[in-house]
């Protein structure tokens, strides 16, 4: 497979790291194109792999085109590439936030095969949870490319792209949601005496901890609280003051609130 990387900021260098050290593709058959030549530099320095500012010779020369770039520049992204593709199909995966198939495939080529995605930025340490839905013309081999590419940094789930406005308010948007939780939880600790980089580190490391016990025991979250909460302990006692003041609505509320923004967005 060449892979081609249209957009070769943060997220585009993540996911070809990924990849990259999974074994899906080869630094060799990667090619990153972006304007910027800083941008350039640093993903060959962290891929490996060849960069150009030349769009043209990375549509032609890829069998899936990773779009990256900004939402008001996928367009001009397709049109442009569509004169290097003609009678050569390509898939081509958009992570462009907020941009609809249907917009996509309005201005492709029909030999774009497109599949949109949404990953969140713990991709770039390899913990990233990502969304995807297949267009009208994508293949299941599309989809299990899409899967393979997304999955080497994290979780990666299909779903329909009528869900996708909700991946982005709950994982897309999650992770600032629980920064807000991990530096509540350290300033719990500094006031009740621990020193600040200790009480940070304490607390990214149990929500690290409690979120590995979700996904590798597969147990419900509520049962796996009952674990830790003894009749008349310590826990019982935190927990009945998140409960009093409302964290857990807070929590819905804040996804149904960045679900309503994405939907404005995508419009």
């Amino acid at each position: 497979m060449k892979l081609g990387v249209i957009g070769c900021g943060k997220m585009g260098t993540a996911l070809i790291q990924g990849a990259i050290r999974a074994g899906v593709v080869s630094a060799e058959n990667v090619m990153g194109c972006d304007p910027y030549e800083n941008s350039r530099m640093t993903f060959q320095s962290a891929t490996g792999a060849a960069v150009t500012a030349d769009l043209a010779a990375v549509a032609a020369g890829s069998d899936v085109l990773l779009l990256c770039t900004k939402p008001l520049d996928i367009s001009q992204v397709l049109t442009a590439a569509t004169p290097w593709v003609e009678g050569q199909p390509r898939l081509v995966i958009s992570i462009a936030a907020g941009v609809t198939l249907k917009a996509l495939e309005s201005v492709a080529s029909e030999n774009f095969r497109i599949i949109r995605a949404m990953p969140n930025t713990p991709a770039l340490v390899g913990e990233g949870a990502a969304g995807y839905c297949l267009g009208s013309r994508a293949t299941p081999a599309d989809a299990a490319v899409a899967q393979a590419l997304l999955g080497a940094v994290g979780l990666a789930v299909e779903v329909p792209e009528r869900l996708m406005d909700a991946v982005t308010g709950l994982s897309g948007s999650g992770p600032a949601y629980i920064y807000v939780v991990i530096d509540a939880l350290a300033d719990g600790g500094v006031r009740a005496g621990i020193p600040r980089a200790d009480a940070v580190r304490l607390a990214a490391q149990t929500v690290l901890g409690a979120a590995k016990m979700v996904l590798e025991t597969a147990e419900h979250p509520a049962v796996l609280k009952d674990m830790v909460t003894s009749p008349g302990g310590t826990t019982i006692a935190g927990l009945a003051v998140l409960e009093r003041d409302g964290l857990r609505s807070a929590l819905i509320e804040a996804v149904g609130a960045a679900v309503q923004r994405a939907t404005e967005l995508g419009r």
